[in-house]
């Protein structure tokens, strides 16, 4: 009896994390899609065809589309549904202007903080970065991308402001991508984190920010001008 019990016990358990797995994957396609430009700005996220897409319930895929919102990267009205967030140049250019603060106004303490082992990590992602460029994966290049420098600015122990530049090179990525305009030279972009390893090497604070100051600012090589000062 006592075994019967433990075994119903678990069985909630098990059904909780294997719809946990679903919403997951639910949630990873659609971020995906999402910034890659596939799934377009504003288009209408249905949680009906979502469900039958990805063979779940509504409320596996309502769970992803609530982690999607918190990200920004879907809209959610009520009695108006749920529809992927728009991608305009205003919202990259603050965004730029955001990660210019945070990643270069707190190089004196990261380089205080940071451990020994930083550099050595920070190598094994670009490593990642290189791998993703030789397969022509856009996407996991950008998601490598954005773990080399949030294992860079963590060093700086600033655990309020990372889900902030979390979201900045989020959606920083999804525009870029979106706005190339051409085919971007992938092993380039993977190849443009090397002089902030040969700045962090070397413990110069001033050429630390001046590095990823201009690595930030010069986004604009793949993509359209986001430092002009017109609005739209």
């Amino acid at each position: 009896m006592v075994s019967v019990t433990l075994h119903h016990q678990a069985a909630p358990e098990v059904a909780a994390k294997a719809s946990g797995r679903r919403s997951e994957h639910v949630f990873s396609e659609l971020q995906r899609e999402i910034v890659l430009g596939l799934a377009e700005p504003d288009g209408a996220l249905i949680e009906l065809d979502l469900a039958q897409r990805f063979d779940c319930s509504q409320g596996t895929v309502r769970e992803a589309l609530m982690r999607l919102n918190e990200e920004g990267l879907v809209t959610r009205r009520p009695r108006r549904g749920t529809s992927v967030a728009p991608c305009r140049s205003a919202d990259a250019r603050a965004l730029i202007g955001l990660r210019l603060s945070i990643e270069c106004d707190n190089i004196g303490r990261l380089l205080r903080r940071a451990g020994g082992d930083l550099d050595e990590r920070l190598h094994a992602k670009l490593n990642d970065m290189r791998n993703a460029a030789r397969d022509a994966d856009e996407y996991g290049l950008a998601a490598h991308d954005r773990a080399f420098h949030l294992a860079l600015f963590e060093a700086a122990d600033l655990p309020l402001v990372a889900p902030i530049l979390r979201r900045c090179l989020l959606h920083v990525h999804r525009f870029k991508i979106m706005n190339s305009g051409q085919l971007r030279d992938l092993e380039e972009t993977a190849e443009r984190h090397v002089p902030i390893l040969d700045a962090l090497r070397a413990r110069e604070p001033d050429r630390l920010a001046e590095v990823l100051r201009h690595h930030i600012s010069t986004i604009v090589d793949f993509g359209p001008d986001l430092t002009e000062r017109s609005t739209q």
